[in-house]
């Protein structure tokens, strides 16, 4: 199968056309591409079926909330406690008063509202990515959340994971990596997932008096995935040495947690740094001193390690992977590569570098989408934006891509190899055939629209011979031209 430039724009670099919207073609692909590298703003208020009362859309709003989630679970287990000790005898009638407005039905009212939110920016996400007329610049923000993965593992993480893409990552699109690396590595989704919060310093002041130890997670995932690659030239010293420099890199949970809300408007943001739990000293990484003092020694750390040439490279491929190819050309990457080092990293020129090289722009459509890319695709190519949000992410879940549940540090893979086994395609043909019943359309018509030129005679006669329309449209969403880009 073979797509012409303007394909190419739309279902290589974004999530495909808009059914509704055949006339956003842009007269330069490569111009209309780059024009989308901004940040994006997901601020906006939360709406649809999990939006509640409380719009918790930022991290330090959902950290105040998780405070008072764990006030209650102590006074419950408190209260547990005292009342075994007394061992009263209550009646039936007794125990169902007390029940009402218990400790208990709170805890449940505060885990539900705080996962409800979570669940309300994961789908307001989505349908940013369904509904955009920038998708390319959708996608981008995908990957990068994709990249510094984290897991939605415990209530804390279920709230705060969406709360890293809206404010790590999407406001540092088109700036430099280094300052979203350390966007990211401060944010407390981040800090908690990986343990850095319960790191200190052997010689720290804290590490003197309690004892406690040096947590290494956040910096052997900093160095192995989010910034060198496995491959990239460190050893288990340097692990050390950058899980010490950033040592005290802890939550503001003491700003965020006063009780008015404008003293918690007030707190510069969710990032604290515990002087108490640094480990002191100069800190030596890939053969560098650093003399710095504080959080600033981390800082300056995070700032050489992005614009290092392994990072320049693993990165690079990484991007390149994830837009035109599996196995992206070498010169594709070189070339980016070579950008990423002349810029300093800055993400806007490399994504240029890779938007005007020839290798990007093979005919050839060679990526197979992964179920979200999918997803966002096949809504998109229908005109369905109407869906319902526990619909969309209930879906994900099922083709086996939910949000924030790779279960690992790596994120989920985005080759062909990983998603076009026969149970995945399954779950992909199930899921399409409950989405064509809802889609009052013609295949025909949706695939000249979406797909264009690529679409070949061979599937234009299947999906022409379908026995109904709902059929025509699964056969058009399962055909090679749509599964590839």
């Amino acid at each position: 199968m073979s797509l012409n430039s303007k394909d190419i724009a739309f279902n290589r670099f974004g999530y495909g056309r808009v059914f509704n919207q055949p006339d956003q073609e842009p007269s330069d692909p490569s111009e209309w591409l780059i024009s989308q590298l901004k940040p994006i703003n997901l601020d906006s208020q939360l709406t649809g079926s999990y939006a509640s009362a409380i719009n918790l859309n930022n991290s330090k709003e959902i950290i105040y909330q998780l405070g008072k989630f764990r006030q209650l679970t102590r006074r419950q287990q408190q209260s547990s406690s005292k009342s075994k000790k007394q061992n009263k005898k209550i009646s039936k009638d007794q125990s169902n008063m007390m029940a009402e407005g218990s400790p208990q039905d709170k805890i449940k009212q505060s885990r539900r509202m705080l996962t409800k939110n979570a669940y309300s920016l994961q789908a307001h996400t989505l349908n940013n990515a369904i509904t955009s007329n920038n998708s390319f610049q959708a996608r981008l923000l995908d990957f990068f959340s994709n990249h510094f993965s984290v897991s939605a593992t415990n209530i804390n993480m279920r709230a705060l994971a969406p709360t890293l893409e809206r404010e790590a990552i999407a406001p540092y699109l088109s700036g430099y990596f280094a300052n979203m690396l350390i966007a990211v590595e401060q944010h407390p989704a981040m800090l908690i997932y990986l343990n850095n919060v319960q790191s200190i310093g052997p010689r720290s002041t804290i590490g003197k008096r309690r004892g406690k130890g040096l947590n290494e997670n956040l910096s052997r995932e900093i160095l192995e995935l989010h910034t060198l690659g496995v491959n990239g030239g460190y050893t288990q010293n340097d692990v050390r040495e950058l899980a010490m420099a950033i040592t005290g890199w802890s939550v503001n949970y003491e700003g965020i947690n006063n009780k008015t809300q404008s003293q918690r408007d007030a707190a510069s943001d969710s990032f604290h740094f515990r002087d108490a739990a640094h480990e002191p000293g100069v800190r030596k990484i890939l053969g560098k001193k650093y003399k710095q003092r504080n959080a600033l020694q981390g800082v300056r750390i995070l700032q050489d390690l992005a614009v290092h040439p392994s990072t320049a490279n693993y990165m690079s491929h990484k991007i390149a992977r994830h837009f035109i190819a599996d196995d992206p050309d070498p010169d594709l990457v070189n070339a980016m590569s070579n950008a990423w080092l002349k810029t300093n990293g800055h993400i806007k020129s490399v994504l240029t570098v890779m938007i005007k090289h020839p290798a990007s722009w093979s005919v050839n459509a060679e990526k197979y989408k992964t179920p979200r890319d999918f997803l966002i695709s096949c809504v998109r190519a229908c005109g369905s934006t109407k869906m319902a949000d526990k619909q969309l992410l209930q879906s994900l879940k099922i083709m086996g891509q939910a949000p924030f549940n790779a279960g690992s540090p790596a994120g989920y893979d985005d080759t062909a190899e990983t998603w076009n086994g026969p149970e995945a395609l399954i779950s992909r043909i199930e899921w399409v055939n409950k989405l064509s019943q809802a889609v009052n359309k013609s295949a025909i018509d949706i695939g000249e629209t979406v797909i264009g030129e690529s679409l070949t005679k061979q599937s234009r006669k299947i999906i022409q011979r379908a026995e109904s329309r709902q059929q025509a449209i699964a056969l058009l969403l399962l055909s090679p031209e749509f599964l590839h880009r």
